[in-house]
């Protein structure tokens, strides 16, 4: 096991580098402009803050307010190590989340993946949505995330509807 110390010469040496500050201020640039885009074009959903995570990932809640009244919420979630993009279907705590596990698990998700209640586990379902996601090309990427966040939140409450 490497210890502390080690991991924090790593660390700084990387950062003397200046392309992870570069990554990380890119990603959070993006991750900013992304929830005002989101905001801006659909004002009927409530957005939550950013949390920009411990570069592991970084999300923001984007739920319209039939799922918010079930007490779930769509997360937007980058994950920096694979460098990809994925939505989450969440709950508003434990309880809602395995009440949902449970839900959806009789029924047929389609391409979806659905979570098993574990610790540290905060999705009821998820997908990938973006894989490498070129931030040279912001608009397009956020219109795609978009898109696919739509799709997901339609598929969802389509879901919901049946039950």
């Amino acid at each position: 096991m490497i210890s502390i110390n080690d991991s924090i010469k790593e660390y700084t040496e990387q950062l003397q580098k200046g392309q992870i500050q570069e990554a990380y201020k890119g990603i959070m640039t993006f991750m900013s402009g992304l929830k005002t885009y989101l905001q801006s074009r659909h004002p009927d959903y409530k957005t939550s803050w950013l949390y920009p995570g411990y570069m592991d990932m970084t999300y923001f809640a984007f739920t319209p307010l039939e799922l918010k009244q079930r007490n779930l919420k769509i997360a937007i979630v980058y994950l920096h190590k694979e460098n990809r993009f994925k939505l989450w279907l969440g709950g508003e705590n434990r309880k809602v989340q395995a009440e949902y596990i449970e839900l959806f698990c009789h029924l047929d998700i389609g391409r979806y993946t659905l979570s098993q209640v574990s610790p540290g586990v905060d999705s009821i379902i998820e997908t990938i949505i973006t894989e490498h996601p070129d931030f040279e090309s912001p608009d397009m990427l956020m219109k795609s995330i978009e898109e696919k966040t739509i799709v997901f939140v339609e598929k969802i409450s389509s879901l919901l509807a049946t039950t």
